[in-house]
């Protein structure tokens, strides 16, 4: 108790002196691209991704990430503000009206449970004997993440004001594990960049989970969003979609598909036989 009240009073003292930065309070152009999600969904890998499209001079490790794509929490406005432009950014903010442009990677939320589970261990924020189900109960009330919502409000917020609009590309999590070039085309078409299939497949093969592996072998004691974290444990682990089949209780899936079904399905993720059985709202609560 008394190791999580310091840990608490921490970060308190750390958003009063400023060192964080929360994305709201930081200067936004014009021209930024917001690379966005739900914590979780695969930012780190679009992030690879996306700075190995763009930077053809420069292999995106982890040690150079934060300058090529940086994450917005994790720097100064001043040094952001430094950045050449236009910027690629990192944010895991609900709906801005002030983002232009906004690539939004979406996930399975019954894989971001399980992930965020696995991150949250990796940080220390729990033990291994935490059960899972009751980090996924805890998980799915807005107060877990206290600016961003539940996974289902931070999807509805940008899917209901942006959807459908030029300059707003949802990329799914799953869609690009299954073709990754395919959907990196629609990246370079959305920034304006001449990508052939040389450049598109360099891009993949650059940000191959096995690559990204041993890059964290090697830098993650280095890594701003990893040195302080286990050591132990893989920041990037499976890099799959349905471990949550082979995870998560039959309670949490019905809890994840009984909450947030409707879009679910709206994203094109199918529901499992249990959603029929799943508690009503008030049970939930």
């Amino acid at each position: 108790m008394l190791r999580r009240g310091i840990k608490h009073l921490s970060r308190v003292s750390d958003v009063l002196f400023r060192k964080l930065r929360i994305e709201r309070d930081i200067t936004i152009f014009p021209d930024d691209v917001f690379l966005t999600s739900y914590p979780r969904s695969g930012n780190t890998w679009t992030r690879f991704l996306v700075g190995s499209l763009v930077y053809q001079n420069e292999p995106v490790t982890f040690l150079n990430l934060e300058r090529l794509v940086p994450d917005m929490y994790k720097h100064s406005d001043r040094t952001l503000r430094g950045l050449p432009r236009p910027r690629i950014l990192k944010s895991h903010e609900c709906f801005d009206p002030r983002y232009k442009r906004i690539i939004y990677v979406v996930r399975d939320p019954r894989d971001v449970a399980v992930s965020n589970y696995y991150w949250e261990m990796k940080q220390r924020s729990m033990g291994e004997s935490y059960p899972i189900e009751t980090f996924v109960q805890r998980w799915m009330e807005p107060v877990f993440w206290a600016r961003l919502g539940c996974w289902g409000d931070h999807v509805t917020s940008w899917l209901s004001t942006r959807q459908g609009r030029e300059e707003f590309l949802l990329l799914r999590y799953e869609d690009m594990l299954a073709n990754p070039e395919v959907e990196m085309g629609k990246v370079a078409r959305l920034l304006g960049i001449e990508a052939g299939p040389e450049r598109l497949a360099r891009a993949v093969e650059l940000s191959s989970a096995d690559r990204m592996r041993r890059l964290e072998k090697d830098q993650g004691d280095k890594w701003v969003q990893t040195k302080d974290t286990r050591q132990d444990k893989q920041f990037v682990r499976k890099a799959a979609s349905g471990d949550w089949r082979t995870i998560l209780p039959l309670e949490s899936v019905q809890r994840i598909e009984g909450a947030w079904g409707h879009t679910m399905k709206t994203l094109g993720y199918e529901l499992s036989a249990v959603a029929a059985h799943a508690p009503a709202a008030s049970e939930r609560r």
